[in-house]
């Protein structure tokens, strides 16, 4: 080959790879800034199930971030897949399922962040016989996930029936089923379609699971699903409200009963039944299928006053308090689309108190609108804030080192969530701390 095919030869190289290899190194230089971000505001950590990435087999063939509904999850550094926003990831496994050569495996936590996870067998039935176990508690937090797990575990419980693994006593359920989120309503739609004898437990009066604490405009994201008795949910997108509204209608036209107001508060095997205590009375059941959210119980304050009826924890209708004085307190993105949102109203006066000097794991976007509507004057924000006592007309909190007395009407407390592992362990149930691993 001469000089000048050799010449040719590079400068059509030059001409068609250049420019690629220009556009690649801008694009991993877009997502190392954003990774820095997500870093910055705490949404680099994945809080449960998500994607672990295998670079040394890794092809960069961007499958997975197309695949993945959520967008931000994923993304290209110097062409090999890396998470992002790994704390938005909620499992529906679409990233694995569409890579080309395997590099992606769902796990739960990191090398430096452990998460706990009940000990699940693939019939999700866990380590105490006829205690089973679906959706969000076992780590699958997508509502058609969950969906399908509550559906799946009611077949298995149903063979179980069938083959008599566990004698059909005098006053004794089937099943009793605890929690009326997305899995909830499936497994119980499952039973009701199976005949079974069985109760659908909730601790609140509305039932929902986790979908209550959403904020209001907040977009849900789902896939198609079937349901028993009602059909298959042909939709992408839904707001809460939306959401709320189908499961509604669901429970409307297919009669099942959701027992509301009910707390499971312990549950023993013995013999060859469960003996379940509630705040209302005593039950006992052959099986039970646990469907609560990993949310657990408001985490509450421990201030003198937080037993008034104005302090609530989670906010369905902020156009309620117009006009009113809010305190919310919380750095989580639960507090700050509050707090956002009930600013909102006429002549509502809000106020934010955190107890750090920034927020961490907060969307951008969230502090954004955070800051405009401090700007704007509706948002009162209190850093390195801590309420000390909640009075009838006022609420005292200390703030740096002064104390300070703010007028009040009602208080919002978004502090997370108790995990029911105590209430877990107490049921016989293991619990396995996951360092990165399935």
């Amino acid at each position: 080959m001469d000089i000048v095919t050799l010449a040719v030869f590079a400068v059509l190289i030059a001409v068609v790879v250049g420019p690629y290899l220009l556009m690649q190194k801008r694009g991993s230089r877009k997502v190392e800034k954003s990774i820095a971000e997500a870093k910055q505001f705490g949404l680099h950590e994945p809080v449960t199930i998500h994607p672990k990435v295998n670079r040394s087999i890794c092809i960069g063939s961007g499958a997975c971030i197309k695949a993945c509904p959520e967008k931000g999850i994923l993304g290209l550094v110097e062409n090999k897949s890396e998470t992002v926003y790994a704390s938005r990831c909620v499992g529906h496994g679409a990233c694995a399922r569409a890579c080309p050569v395997g590099a992606i495996e769902l796990v739960f936590g990191t090398e430096k962040r452990g998460v706990d996870i009940p000990q699940v067998f693939p019939n999700f039935e866990t380590n105490v016989k006829g205690l089973f176990i679906a959706g969000e508690l076992g780590g699958m937090g997508l509502i058609r996930n969950a969906m399908s797990q509550g559906q799946e575990a009611v077949g298995y419980i149903a063979d179980d029936l069938k083959a008599g693994r566990f004698p059909q006593e005098k006053d004794m359920h089937d099943l009793i089923i605890v929690g009326a989120g997305p899995s909830g309503i499936a497994a119980g739609l499952a039973a009701k379609e199976r005949k079974m004898n069985f109760l659908l437990l909730d601790q609140e009066e509305e039932f929902g699971g986790a979908i209550l604490s959403y904020p209001r405009a907040k977009v849900v994201m789902t896939k198609p699903v079937e349901v028993p008795m009602y059909g298959k949910l042909k939709v992408g997108e839904l707001s809460k409200e939306e959401l709320l509204a189908l499961w509604r209608d669901i429970v409307r036209k297919t009669g099942l009963t959701v027992e509301p107001n009910e707390k499971v508060l312990s549950a023993q095997r013995a013999d060859s039944h469960f003996t379940i205590k509630t705040s209302k009375r005593e039950l006992h059941s052959r099986f039970l299928l646990l469907t609560i959210g990993r949310r657990g119980t408001p985490r509450k304050l421990g201030v003198p006053g937080e037993k008034l009826p104005k302090v609530m924890y989670r906010l369905l209708e902020p156009e309620h308090f117009a006009g009113q004085k809010i305190l919310v307190v919380g750095g989580g993105d639960s507090a700050v689309e509050a707090a956002v949102a009930l600013s909102s109203q006429e002549g509502t006066e809000v106020a934010l108190s955190y107890r750090s000097a920034a927020f961490a794991r907060v969307k951008p976007g969230n502090i954004t609108r955070l800051n405009s509507a401090a700007q704007a004057g509706k948002v009162n924000l209190m850093m390195e804030s801590n309420v000390k006592e909640i009075r009838p007309d006022s609420v005292l909190l200390e703030q740096k080192g002064n104390a300070v007395e703010l007028k009040n009407d009602a208080v919002f407390v978004f502090a997370g969530g108790v995990l029911p592992n105590e209430f877990l362990r107490e049921c016989g149930i293991n619990i396995e701390t996951k360092f990165g691993t399935r």
